[in-house]
């Protein structure tokens, strides 16, 4: 049998915000943290769960691009 996948979860400008100021704070929130949020968000624990590992993610791949852009152009010495 097919695996039925979730509906997309679309947030707006508002939760995002409360999202990323959350996401400033602690990137790794427990259960507990995870529900408050929810219920700040207006969206369930496990949407939670899942934005914030994407949002780890998404840093892990601009920290790696960082890095990768320094030592493509490395500051001169002079």
């Amino acid at each position: 049998l097919p695996v039925k996948k979730k509906p997309r979860t679309f947030y707006s400008a508002e939760q995002l915000e409360e999202l990323e100021k959350m996401f400033q704070e602690d990137h790794y929130p427990d259960s507990e943290k995870r529900r408050e949020i929810a219920a700040v968000v207006g969206v369930t624990p496990q949407r939670i769960l899942v934005w914030f590992q994407n949002r780890r993610a998404k840093l892990r791949k601009l920290q790696k691009l960082g890095i990768k852009g320094n030592r493509k152009y490395p500051a001169s010495s002079a």
